[in-house]
């Protein structure tokens, strides 16, 4: 791939991703993957005069090992230096950059039982600090690849050509063209005009149905909106968190779902790849899943906390994006969540929440925004599904025909 085209990719995540602001701290964690590319983002972020970028690497074989050779308590141990660190990032509000490059099936074999036992022994000492920080720093998630990946999207090629057949996919979604700012600032107001438009219709419900069997109905929070695209902090900075992006979202009420949905595409958890899956919601909360493969890791992420079985996220994406023409499957959620519509188990967001700049993080929950140290979304989108709009004043809108906008 031209160094001139991952220069312009780099700048793209720095500049409209995390868009740092001037003095402020750079956060960047990465697989070992694409080393030249990381240093090109540290470059571009001391362009764009941050005051200090910190990377942090990843290694999947060597989680493996430390899983393997550790208990769980010490596992699930917070030290005292990780809760100053955690205490620095509320002061000084560091823009974070994830680079995803890990493989889908990176993780397999490991004991998962493990892991969510001290995730869990983790996460109560780690929330207080999260909470602090929510919607006040600006992130991004953007992709670079790996060799294992790359393989899994094109088996049978070589290495090398499949590492660059997904360099061309990654940067074709990311909309890396000869002006990338200029077609994500175009980008963005289509995504807000879609948004305005759903948000004027007063929708209490969306019923979704397909010919797979999906026949299901979420509520909505009176005071909830639809975003998309970019977003603005609590502090004020206009950010695109995700690069792609192809989502109007949503986080609906907790509590108000009921039917079953099935998935269309692979859902890669903690490194594993759950497939061929359906859930079924009473009362908002899923009572029952099933799985071709990987059923128990799917029970076992809805049992990671009381929040982990409800619903954080609805969102909407046409069959028509960019991403779901390309016929390409990713194993990547970054990439598959913008190619069909797909809901969220876990953590809903408070910033959809109208006003939520003026709202502490508790008045949004207690509006219905889901709480729980999980997000996991998993797509439902297909060529045959349609969505339906129950609104206020009585109106049944179409939103969605045959999988794609129906306005």
């Amino acid at each position: 791939m031209k160094k001139a085209t991952l220069r312009a990719y780099a700048r793209l995540i720095v500049r409209s991703g995390i868009n740092v602001q001037k003095g402020q701290e750079v956060l960047v964690y990465a697989d070992l993957d694409q080393p030249e590319f990381v240093q090109m983002v540290v470059e571009e972020a001391y362009k764009a005069k941050a005051s200090k970028v910190i990377v942090e690497w990843n290694y999947a074989p060597l989680e493996k090992i430390h899983v393997r050779h550790q208990n769980v308590k010490t596992l699930g141990a917070v030290e005292k230096w990780q809760l100053e660190r955690q205490e620095h990032f509320c002061q000084a509000m560091p823009a974070r950059i994830h680079l995803v490059s890990e493989d889908p099936d990176g993780l397999k074999g490991m004991n998962m039982e493990k892991v969510a036992k001290s995730r869990q022994l983790r996460y109560p000492i780690l929330k207080p600090y999260l909470d602090r920080r929510e919607g006040a720093q600006q992130w991004c998630i953007a992709a670079v690849p790996g060799v294992a990946w790359a393989k899994k999207v094109f088996p049978g090629m070589r290495a090398s050509a499949a590492v660059e057949k997904l360099w061309e996919a990654i940067l074709d979604a990311s909309r890396v063209d000869e002006d990338p700012v200029a077609a994500w600032e175009k980008h963005n107001a289509d995504l807000a005009s879609r948004c305005e438009y759903l948000n004027s219709l007063g929708i209490q419900k969306l019923h979704y149905t397909a010919d797979n069997g999906t026949d299901f109905t979420v509520g909505m929070i009176p005071e909830a909106q639809f975003c998309g695209g970019g977003e603005v902090s609590r502090r004020g900075i206009f950010f695109n968190p995700n690069i792609p992006t192809e989502e109007c979202f949503i986080s609906p009420m907790k509590g108000q779902a009921e039917g079953i949905v099935y998935a269309t595409k692979p859902l890669s958890y903690q490194g594993q790849l759950i497939e061929d899956f359906s859930i079924r919601f009473e009362g908002g909360r899923a009572v029952e899943v099933k799985a071709a493969k990987g059923e128990e890791l799917l029970k076992s992420m809805i049992a990671m906390d009381e929040g982990a079985a409800y619903l954080g996220e609805c969102a909407l994406v046409p069959q028509s994006s960019p991403i779901a023409q390309s016929g390409i499957l990713f194993y990547n959620t970054l990439f598959d969540e913008n190619a069909a519509c797909h809901l969220a188990l876990g953590m809903g967001f408070a910033d959809t929440i109208r006003d939520h700049h003026n709202k502490t993080l508790e008045e949004c929950r207690a509006l219905g925004i889901n709480d729980s140290m999980i997000h996991e979304d998993f797509m439902i989108g297909c060529d045959s599904m349609n969505i339906d709009a129950l609104c206020a004043d009585g109106r049944t809108v179409p939103i969605f025909r045959g999988g794609n906008w129906a306005f």
